[in-house]
């Protein structure tokens, strides 16, 4: 069944396998998700409000920002780019040739390059505006005291979504994937953050058939299928979101 929305804030001990704290849309999250999905990686996931200010939260993990991961041993690793190093440490050599880190050196700068592009640049242009305005005022008000969504903001995304798209298209013009001839980090990262956007409808793939074309093959990926189920409490995603010939 799709997961409902429920936020919990408190700290999960370690049980049998690890436990993973995240929010459904929170982009960060789904990167972390679809990388967990690549590799079948279980764990435990809690569903975790991204404003959580709870004394045992801010004791595992200080920055209070998802996604946290607490292995089955108690170490916790928390923040995207720091798991999925984590990740490909512990787990990735288990892809032989397609894991999503490559071996060699420049073209692990590369899909480190576009990781920070889509987690910090495409984050702080688009997503976290999508968010804020269309979400989480609406689910966490605590947080936004008196904040009304602030439509240029979403303008502004709206607006920012667009040269991102084209970058997209200007990679996959030269390249199979973002960072080179297969699938890596910087895809599920990208596709992750294009997800969330996606959720609201406002993404323009009509403008942009070489990005849609990239977007479509990740989405069509087995680790998608968990992204695609997910539905916030009151806020019902645009009616092609879970389309794979969108």
């Amino acid at each position: 069944m799709p997961p409902f929305f429920q936020s919990t804030c408190f700290l999960n001990l370690p049980g049998p396998m690890p436990v993973f704290h995240h929010f459904a849309l929170c982009p960060h999250s789904r990167f972390i998700r679809l990388v967990m999905g690549e590799l079948w990686m279980e764990a435990e996931m809690v569903e975790t409000s991204p404003f959580c200010r709870a004394r045992d939260f801010l004791a595992m993990n200080p920055a209070g920002l998802l996604p946290v991961l607490v292995e089955h041993d108690g170490q916790v690793v928390a923040g995207p780019d720091i798991l999925a190093e984590y990740l490909d440490e512990t787990r990735g050599l288990v892809l032989g040739d397609r894991r999503l880190l490559p071996e060699n050196p420049g073209e692990r700068v590369e899909v480190r390059r576009l990781l920070h592009w889509f987690n910090a640049k495409f984050f702080h242009e688009v997503s976290e505006l999508v968010l804020n305005e269309k979400a989480y005022k609406r689910l966490f008000p605590e947080a936004f005291p008196g904040d009304a969504p602030n439509t240029n903001a979403i303008r502004a995304a709206s607006a920012n979504i667009r040269y991102h798209l084209d970058y997209v298209a200007h990679l996959v013009a030269r390249r199979n994937w973002l960072a080179g001839d297969r699938l890596t980090y910087a895809d599920l990262a990208a596709a992750a953050h294009f997800s969330v956007v996606d959720y609201f409808g406002d993404v323009p793939w009509e403008k942009n058939e070489a990005a849609k074309s990239w977007y479509a093959r990740v989405k069509s990926r087995p680790a998608f299928r968990a992204l695609l189920a997910d539905r916030l409490k009151n806020i019902l995603p645009a009616p092609h979101y879970t389309d794979l010939d969108f």
